[in-house]
């Protein structure tokens, strides 16, 4: 059983891992610059 549960928190911190690495990719690749949204609310501009 405590084998069991060294798998289960190696997995857990692998996926925390992947998650992070995923989310650390993504805000690097968004691009620079100003960001223009057209909705319901009206005009939102937002400085990346």
């Amino acid at each position: 059983m405590p084998q069991n549960r060294l798998y289960l928190i190696i997995g857990a911190l692998v996926a925390v891992v992947i998650a992070l690495g995923i989310y650390v990719w993504r805000e690097e690749s968004k691009p620079d610059g100003v960001e223009i949204k057209l909705d319901e609310n009206g005009v939102s501009i937002q400085q990346n």
